[in-house]
């Protein structure tokens, strides 16, 4: 099969990205027999595991970063994609080709078709075997390293069959509670599924709440916890909107980095990464002080604060709940000198709307609210009535384009236009401002 054929077959199973979640059977030990049948690749390669729920995909890749930067073979599994579904499965900071993903997918087909088959443990979703996917080609290519992002949750999440040698916990906000539950202590302990015995463990600053969870199954699973901003900590000392520099003070020295990324949550998210760096040192990886600086410095992660235009501004960023609306808002007026903002927004039905609007107002009242192409977009009425609450009545657009013509035909030269809400809303105005898969990930 070719590529597009690949995804066609990929897509007729259940894909809870897509779908409501409602009805959802979560059980990890169908990726387990599916990994059984292809041999345990997911055991072949040492594993760093990242959750949380802001900044676990930037951690991941500013980790995978410095373990290239050491010389290691390292694959980065991520989700979702921007542009390309290959972006998910990379080595060495490179998206595997259509056609190794087209061959995966020929490889998986009776295995995946014969534990479905079995019809005891329900049938494979598709994340489940994007997953699988990634642990095949990580063990095909030999990679020394693998680094993998939880999609959703931790502890009955795909990702999960993986004995890692470090675990990081990212920063945890309310998000995904139609699953996960709607405390933070409830989250908190989904996402602590990861922690396992023998594993070392590197936290963000947290609420009390989830901190009090992380302590509690670190301390049960008899495993050593970091607390980045108390046992690792930073200040940054310098900023531009091409990026920003920083002071560490690490477990084993002062590192001084710069990142090309933007938001002072990417800062923690760095200092996550060097924190889980000296980790992996402590266990015999060969990191140098110079292999962290230098993959730091040369991490990409497109659709975060990132800069489409210059003039006016246009920034997107994949700003998905409250706290991360806060962030954004936040680094708006922190990055950026500009006249008038106006703001191009869609979210999820699943997600906190009342949360992200409160914050967005604060950023401006000139917003303009938008359904994605999305199945699970929530329709502009409800974004509409959601700013209604706040006093805020926004414009309604039919597409994102028109949303965006719309934003550039009124916008001056110093003005600035955010995207932001959902990760399938910055997708389309990256595409629509000419961004192609290869650019966006390189």
């Amino acid at each position: 099969m070719d590529y597009q054929e690949a995804l066609e077959y990929l897509l007729q199973y259940a894909d809870y990205e897509r779908l409501p979640r409602s009805g959802i059977v979560w059980d990890i030990k169908r990726i387990e027999r599916l990994c059984k049948r292809l041999g345990d690749p997911h055991l072949q390669a040492k594993t760093v595991h990242i959750a949380g729920t802001k900044g676990k995909g930037s951690t991941s890749a500013m980790l995978a970063s410095v373990l290239k930067s050491a010389g290691y073979r390292v694959g980065l599994y991520t989700s979702p994609h921007l542009l390309s579904f290959t972006e998910r499965i990379q080595v060495d900071g490179r998206n595997i080709s259509e056609a190794d993903w087209a061959r995966l997918v020929e490889i998986l087909k009776p295995h995946v078709e014969a534990e479905n088959a079995l019809g005891d443990l329900g049938e494979l979703t598709t994340f489940e075997i994007y997953t699988a996917m990634a642990f095949l080609h990580f063990s095909r290519v030999k990679a020394d390293w693998q680094v993998i992002e939880v999609g959703l949750g931790g502890r009955l999440d795909a990702t999960n069959v993986v004995k890692p040698e470090v675990c990081v916990m990212t920063s945890i906000s309310y998000d995904h509670t139609d699953v996960l539950g709607d405390t933070l202590t409830k989250i908190a302990g989904e996402k602590c599924g990861i922690i396992k015995s023998g594993a070392e463990v590197v936290s963000a600053p947290q609420f009390p709440e989830s901190m009090k969870v992380i302590e509690r199954v670190c301390k049960e699973k008899g495993c050593r916890l970091i607390r980045v901003g108390k046992d690792v900590t930073w200040e940054r000392v310098g900023y531009n909107e091409e990026g920003q520099s920083f002071i560490v003070k690490g477990l084993k020295g002062e590192y001084r980095a710069r990142i090309p990324l933007l938001g002072e949550h990417q800062v923690e998210n760095a200092v996550n990464a060097i924190a889980a760096s000296e980790l992996l040192i402590e266990r015999g990886v060969k990191v140098s002080s110079q292999h962290i600086v230098e993959g730091l410095e040369n991490v990409k992660w497109p659709g975060r604060l990132q800069i489409l235009r210059k003039k006016p501004w246009v920034v997107v960023d994949a700003a998905h709940n409250a706290y991360s609306m806060q962030r954004m808002a936040e680094s708006l007026r922190t990055y950026f000198k500009y006249g008038k903002a106006k703001l191009i927004l869609g979210f999820g039905a699943d997600k906190d709307v009342a949360g992200m609007a409160r914050e967005a107002v604060k950023v401006t009242d000139d917003i303009v609210v938008v359904a994605s192409k999305h199945p699970r977009a929530l329709k502009a009425a409800t974004l509409v009535a959601e700013f209604r609450k706040l006093g805020v009545t926004p414009r309604v657009a039919e597409t994102v384009k028109e949303a965006m013509e719309l934003a550039l035909d009124e916008a001056g030269p110093n003005d600035l236009i955010g995207a932001a809400g959902s990760i399938f809303v910055i997708v389309e105005v990256m595409e629509m401002m000419g961004v192609k898969g290869e650019e966006a990930r390189f």
